[in-house]
């Protein structure tokens, strides 16, 4: 059984080619994550891979297994969303730990998304001010504004409900017919 290491997560993730397609949403690249990371994700979801929080290149890649991995390994499911609490937790202790001024502002991002994945507003508020603070102006922050806003408004991701299991509101499903209103 080959290792997976800190390195080659960031490698995959960080590499040239890799970086167009971070939020395409493309089934090709699904199934690439799933060939890279399957097996790291399940590991680091089991705290199998704990011992990574030694280094800041660990914390973030166990923030990509647990936060960007199951999106695209479980596109559409509920388990795209399973794991975003011990993402969450890791990214608290990266910033509590200042290990996220120690990358440059692409791999910083990605300790910040767990913020701006989380459904409750202390986080989303948290996401735009590290955003804003720490990387700048950007496409990044007009995405976590919106998605501030989509909290502000509905205290959740309405675009979860049906994937959740959960009812949608009349003004949700009026929001999701909106031009726009997609992620």
């Amino acid at each position: 059984m080959m290792t997976t290491t800190p390195g080659d997560v960031l490698d995959f993730w960080f590499a040239p080619e890799t970086r167009l397609l971070w939020f395409a949403g493309d089934a090709d690249f699904d199934r690439r994550v799933g060939e890279q990371w399957a097996a790291a994700h399940e590991q680091a979801a089991a705290g199998a891979l704990d011992g990574w929080r030694e280094t800041p290149a660990g914390y973030l890649a166990l923030i990509l297994l647990l936060d960007q991995a199951p999106r695209h390994l479980f596109r559409g499911t509920p388990r795209a969303f399973a794991t975003d609490g011990a993402a969450l937790v890791l990214a608290h202790e990266a910033i509590d730990r200042a290990l996220d001024l120690g990358f440059r502002s692409d791999r910083r991002l990605f300790v910040y998304l767990p913020f701006e994945h989380s459904e409750a507003l202390a986080d989303q508020q948290a996401s735009v001010f590290l955003i804003r603070t720490r990387i700048g102006r950007s496409g990044y922050l007009d995405y976590a504004e919106r998605h501030l806003r989509i909290i502000e408004r509905f205290g959740r991701f309405p675009h979860r409900n049906a994937i959740l299991g959960r009812e949608s509101t009349a003004e949700e499903l009026a929001f999701l017919s909106e031009p726009g209103s997609s992620f």
